[in-house]
């Protein structure tokens, strides 16, 4: 059994930074990729930041510049520095690891940006 458990998030002001934290513990098997999710209210989940297993990052238009996705293998954690942020990217956020035939969440964590 897989856990993803996340840390981080909460109430900032237009052009403050958070860094999301997401640490898998359990019997981690050989992952295909990482990322970051957002779920917005009324909205669909969608896919933010991805990181694959070779360290190749790919990010959502409206994030690029101001997102960083990375990772800390010897701490199987997943991170999301989030700089410069706006009131758009208020949302909760999702950590994603995939496996051949699995794919595991985290809890969520919410992001909420003041103007």
């Amino acid at each position: 059994q897989v856990q993803l458990v996340q840390s981080g998030g909460g109430l900032v002001q237009a052009g403050e930074s958070l860094r999301l934290s997401c640490e898998a513990s359990g019997d981690i098997p050989d992952l295909i990729g990482q990322g970051w999710y957002r779920q917005a209210p009324g909205k669909q989940r969608d896919v933010v930041a991805a990181i694959t297993t070779g360290g190749m990052t790919n990010y959502v238009d409206s994030v690029k510049g101001r997102f960083t996705i990375s990772r800390d293998n010897a701490k199987n954690t997943l991170y999301l520095q989030m700089n410069n942020l706006k009131p758009e990217d208020t949302a909760v956020y999702y950590c994603n690891a995939v496996a051949p035939g699995y794919s595991y969440w985290g809890q969520g964590t919410q992001v909420t940006v003041s103007s």
